[in-house]
């Protein structure tokens, strides 16, 4: 029988443990089969809760403050920051969320989002619902120019100096007509 000194087995075994983060942390493909990391899914469907008002005001693990009108969540794995599309396929609503907390801690639960993200996906009543998070590289804003640059008129911004104001054209239109209505009403 051979035996490993302690300080061997601990090297062997911190060995073996760099060698499963790294392969937990990258695509593996096979002939019939591929596997992903967690991280590096797409789609994740399961169930949301969310935060209660009670919560208001509570440091989330991100440093920022728990506000129930934001549309934040919390997620396991996600960097904070990052936003997420969480669709109810329920009624078909979906929000855009950002990431800044961490959890749910609650077995079978994938997300907790803010009440007023579970309002937007009408899951208040329920407290719990079935949801898909899909990660939002690119968000595209409607009605947003195609173009890069927006070409801006250029305006002469002058003081007068103390002078006279000068009047605006309006004024010297209405005190026209004002004239020619009384000299109308003479005739």
């Amino acid at each position: 029988m051979i035996t490993i000194p302690a300080m061997h087995k601990r090297i062997i075994l911190t060995g073996m443990m760099c060698i499963c983060v790294v392969f937990a942390n990258h695509k593996f493909q096979t002939s019939n089969f591929k596997f992903q990391s967690l991280n590096a899914q797409n789609i994740q469907s399961g169930k949301a809760s969310y935060y209660a008002k009670k919560f208001k005001g509570r440091k989330t693990a991100s440093g920022e403050r728990i506000h129930p009108d934001s549309l934040t969540c919390a997620h396991r794995s996600y960097p904070f920051g990052t936003k997420l599309k969480v669709y109810n396929p329920a009624n078909g609503r979906s929000v855009i969320v950002r990431v800044t907390d961490r959890g749910p801690y609650v077995r079978g639960r994938i997300i907790d989002l803010s009440w007023r993200a579970a309002k937007e996906l009408d899951i208040i009543s329920k407290g719990v619902g079935m949801v898909t998070v899909q990660r939002l590289d690119e968000i595209t804003v409607p009605f947003r120019p195609e173009f890069d640059e927006i070409e801006l008129p250029e305006l002469e911004m002058e003081t007068n100096d103390g002078s006279p104001a000068f009047n605006p054209f309006w004024k010297d239109m209405k005190k026209d007509q004002l004239e020619s209505q009384k000299r109308n009403t003479k005739h």
